[in-house]
């Protein structure tokens, strides 16, 4: 409501992609019995974003069914990008418009992919920030997730760079052409608390969960 303090770190899960490899939508496949969905909005809560919002497209509105009947909380906010299939870039521009509809509006956002599932808590917590709560970021912070030294996965954004990476995201690039060689980004080492690896197919499922 306005008046209240702005959020520190909001979530923003993207998960609008039909899945083709996969077979179907990633955010109802399960890894280790819980839907990847959810387990990501579980670890981006448990890392200290809040509020956390989700990003559908490919069969949206089966997909929050199937994710609500399983234990989606309700104040999680399911948005629906309907261009979805022109890739994550129009799944990264809907969902930071979102956020940017709240109000007040939060200081950054901390950006995850569902098809992420060795992301633990402590790398959320890490790259946002929010280890250190009595802090919080700078409108202006660009900060990415790197393992060992090569950058991936969560990303956090400022909300002053929110107008300008919708903008350049295309495709399947996201916030990627934006942060590449920018003065501002930090890189956070997180090789010590998770695994970067993405699960695009069964066997690659399979074979993290052995892992």
């Amino acid at each position: 409501m306005p008046g209240d303090a702005a959020p520190a770190v909001a979530g923003l899960l993207l998960a609008g992609g039909a899945g083709r490899r996969m077979g179907g939508p990633k955010a109802l496949v399960r890894f280790e019995g819980e839907r990847l969905a959810l387990r990501a909005v579980r670890v981006l809560a448990d890392g200290g974003c809040d509020p956390v919002t989700v990003v559908l497209g490919a069969r949206a509105a089966e997909v929050e069914t199937a994710l609500r009947a399983d234990g989606l909380p309700p104040e999680v906010r399911a948005v629906v990008a309907h261009d979805w299939d022109e890739g994550m870039g129009a799944s990264l521009r809907r969902g930071l418009h979102a956020l940017s509809e709240l109000l007040p509006a939060p200081d950054a956002a901390l950006v995850h992919l569902v098809d992420l599932p060795g992301i633990t808590p402590g790398a959320i917590r890490r790259t946002a920030g929010t280890d250190a709560p009595a802090s919080r970021p700078d409108p202006d912070v660009l900060r990415r997730a790197a393992y060992d030294g090569k950058a991936a996965h969560p990303v956090l954004i400022g909300r002053h760079h929110w107008a300008a990476v919708a903008e350049s995201a295309t495709g399947d690039a996201g916030a990627r052409g934006y942060l590449a060689g920018h003065p501002g980004l930090e890189l956070v080492e997180c090789g010590d608390l998770a695994v970067p690896d993405d699960v695009d197919t069964p066997e690659q499922l399979r074979r993290l969960t052995g892992a």
